[in-house]
């Protein structure tokens, strides 16, 4: 498909549904990736039967928080370097819409784990399924749209579209835990978060319908039928001066990815610790368990319990939502620039500076409970209504920085290495070694704040000084490679 005879015209109808389609496919994307941070603490406490208000019970979910996480990373980062070269070989459409396909019916089964490994298990295979379609989609509109400008805009604001996945999440979940009560039982239980998990099976549905409408990438399709389409290599991508760009984009990738996964996405986990209407919750789980069950004590207790929960997990829903909001902003906002400014370092670098220097005080003050109470007065706010303006700006600068590839990498590479140099950055930089900050954060530096008695810090609060220190290392090392990264030829997208 050409899009010569509208290049400076509105979209056909197949380029809206193509652009909607990839859009639908970012959205659920970071759907599923920012779905599990946001349910893991109630879903790993059930499915580990421990009490994450305890010292034993809260170490424990970290554990697993890491394992799954980076597990998960891992795999999809493996696969995903594959599902490149497939993506390469096979076609973009068609491995886009497998991809898309695995990530949702995984979604499905994962709401149905029984076990810690069961839930790791399909996290795994979602990833899988979320890494390989993030670089056939790129690929695919990359080339369906070759006027730079256009290209620039549709790979922009389709993007910008994962942003409205995380709000969608972030939604779903609310709903979840105010209305799971009437939804039906699983396993005996109406727990939120396997509903939550469940509904990532959404954009199965559209797509089966309408996948024989979509065309494949015009410039892979003349190639392969002409015999002119070069196989791909890995080891090509290392040759010459793809060699440079290669390295830093992964460098950038993982710098990018351990923002997010060892900083933001642990807030769900901190914010817990923000409200001393909480407190109460572990004294009144060990009360429960020396009622006789069935009691009218026995029942007065559990709803109490049940209350102060949901007001919990609400209240992480609406800090969740905060940082979607931002990322969404930061989205449009790299839309909106990357079609007005030339220079692409300068570019992510008017989202790097300011990370650095705002996110870890978002963390060490804030979110750790410890901003000074002068300030608190003056603001007439409170912590947590501090973490929420906080954590919108996280998202903006980081989240935007996230579309910035999808922008950047197609004009770096040529057609036959495309989904190959991509799968690289994304896959084996953002998500193998990125999403290590995760463990990084809560694995080894939490603990050794927990054990400085004299921070005053608490569980929560020694993960938010943790995030801190983990934020400002990755935007450091973020800023200073980008000074490596190379700045794309005019016309090095069309070859």
């Amino acid at each position: 498909m050409s899009e010569s005879s509208t290049k400076t015209g509105g979209l056909t109808s197949v380029q809206w549904l193509i652009c909607a389609i990839a859009a639908l496919g970012f959205a659920f994307d970071i759907y599923e990736l920012l779905v599990f941070p946001l349910i893991s603490r109630p879903a790993l406490a059930e499915l580990l039967n421990v009490d994450p208000d305890t010292d034993s019970g809260f170490n424990e979910i970290l554990k697993w928080n890491a394992y799954i996480m980076w597990g998960s990373a891992l795999c999809g980062g493996t696969f995903g370097l594959m599902g490149g070269t497939l993506t390469d070989r096979l076609g973009r459409r068609r491995v886009l819409t497998w991809s898309i396909l695995l990530y949702a019916f995984s979604a499905l089964a994962s709401g149905f784990s029984t076990s810690a490994p069961m839930l790791l298990f399909f996290r795994c295979t979602t990833f899988i399924g979320v890494c390989v379609e993030f670089v056939a989609a790129v690929a695919w509109l990359a080339e369906l749209f070759p006027d730079p400008q256009r290209r620039e805009k549709v790979l922009g604001y389709t993007q910008a579209f994962s942003s409205f996945g995380g709000l969608l999440v972030t939604v779903a979940y609310g709903l979840c835990v105010t209305y799971g009560s009437s939804l039906p039982a699983i396993f005996g239980e109406h727990s939120a978060w396997r509903y939550t998990l469940i509904s990532g099976v959404l954009p199965a549905i559209p797509l089966l319908l309408i996948r024989p409408f979509l065309p494949e990438s015009p410039i892979w399709e003349q190639m392969r039928l002409a015999g002119t389409l070069k196989r791909a290599s890995l080891g090509d991508i290392f040759k010459g001066q793809l060699a440079r760009t290669s390295i830093v984009t992964a460098i950038l990738f993982a710098c990018g990815y351990g923002a997010a996964f060892g900083a933001i996405q642990f807030m769900p986990q901190i914010v817990p610790g923000l409200n001393k209407a909480w407190a109460p919750i572990p004294k009144l789980r060990k009360e429960l368990d020396t009622k006789e069950k069935g009691s009218a004590e026995y029942n007065e207790l559990k709803g109490r319990i049940g209350k102060l929960g949901i007001d919990q997990q609400t209240t992480v829903a609406n800090v969740q939502l905060w940082q979607e909001l931002g990322g969404l902003f930061g989205r449009f906002a790299l839309a909106f620039l990357a079609v007005r400014m030339v220079n692409r370092q300068r570019l992510l670098r008017m989202f790097q500076i300011p990370g650095l220097l705002i996110i870890p005080l978002v963390f060490l003050f804030p979110a750790a409970g410890k901003t000074p109470q002068g300030i608190l007065d003056a603001l007439g706010t409170d912590n947590l209504g501090l973490v929420k303006v906080g954590i919108f700006v996280a998202g903006f600068l980081t989240v935007a920085q996230f579309s910035f590839w999808g922008n950047y990498l197609p004009r770096v590479y040529p057609v036959h290495l495309r989904g190959t140099g991509e799968s690289f950055a994304a896959n084996v930089g953002g998500r193998m070694f990125g999403t290590a900050a995760n463990g990084l954060t809560g694995l080894i530096i939490a603990p050794i704040f927990l054990g400085m008695a004299h921070l005053g810090l608490s569980r929560p609060g020694s993960l938010a000084y943790a995030a801190a220190v983990t934020a400002g290392l990755v935007y450091f090392v973020g800023l200073i490679a980008s000074f490596w990264l190379p700045e794309p030829s005019a016309d090095e997208a069309e070859h």
